[in-house]
């Protein structure tokens, strides 16, 4: 099943994505308040709306966290002559830089000018997860999306940290929807894809991840707790920009396209504010 959020005739509904077509849940709350519930509720009889005429948000609009894992792909890490990590390396981007599918990628060249893009598969969590163990974790596991971990390079590597520049308005875009954890028969088999401009900038598979999922849900909820809706962004395989000889940063107008195999194409456009 695929599960989206949408804005339509000034209403914020969850539906189900059947085709082109979008059809509600009679319900009033947001994802994380589906995830919460024991059951679906019904769907609203006779009403489909177009894919075409939604507005989509993220399919999940406030999470409690969202985590993201550094040097996940052995390739990546290559890429950028970094060390293999022996543990995962992680960091978080502020719920603030959530986007939707079709949505603008915005910055201001006042703030920066390297802007980065990183397509990664994201998990959605479906339960509270503390001191989980790698069996345990498929467990906690409500869904998958796509994600683009936007990155303002100048700041990341210029700050020493990479909070401020992972977390600008707009810096994660999500979606367009979730599939769930029971349709996806193993997310470490999924091509993964980042186009820019409908050129191919990234083209690897989620088998090359250094930690799997499993891992990851377990060394993270062995720190802190993971809440239904959290979001984990899994790493990024090679090709960014910022590695690239010479480096290639976003410009304004750019189409990014994150195309992840059993998912979907998560499509975004850049929109830049000018010094001028």
């Amino acid at each position: 099943m695929k599960l989206a959020q949408i804005y339509y005739q000034k209403r914020l509904l969850v539906v189900e994505v059947v085709g082109e077509d979008l059809i509600p849940f009679n319900f009033n709350g947001d994802m994380i308040e589906l995830i919460l519930r024991d059951h679906y509720p019904d769907k609203i009889e006779n009403q489909s709306i177009s894919i075409h005429s939604a507005i989509f948000l993220p399919p999940v609009l406030r999470p409690s966290k969202i985590i993201a894992i550094g040097l996940n792909y052995m390739d990546h890490a290559t890429e950028g002559n970094e060390e293999i990590p022996e543990t995962p390396l992680v960091f978080t981007k502020f719920p603030n830089s959530l986007t939707g599918h079709k949505q603008n990628v915005c910055w201001d060249q006042a703030i920066t000018k390297q802007v980065d893009y990183e397509a990664e598969l994201a998990v959605i969590i479906g339960k509270m997860a503390q001191k989980c163990s790698v069996q345990e974790a498929n467990e906690v596991i409500w869904g998958y999306t796509c994600a683009n971990d936007v990155s303002a390079r100048d700041l990341q590597f210029g700050d020493g940290q990479w909070v401020r520049g992972k977390s600008l308005d707009t810096f994660c875009p999500l979606g367009p929807w979730i599939v769930q954890n029971a349709d996806i028969e193993s997310p470490h088999s999924l091509e993964i894809q980042c186009r820019v401009n409908g050129q191919i900038m990234q083209k690897s598979n989620t088998e090359k991840m250094i930690f799997t999922i499993p891992e990851l849900i377990s060394f993270l909820s062995n720190h802190f707790t993971l809440y239904p809706g959290d979001i984990i962004l899994t790493g990024t395989p090679e090709g960014v920009g910022v590695f690239r000889k010479p480096p290639v940063f976003l410009n304004d107008g750019d189409t990014m396209e994150v195309e992840i195999e059993s998912i979907g194409c998560l499509l975004n456009t850049t929109a830049v504010k000018s010094l001028k």
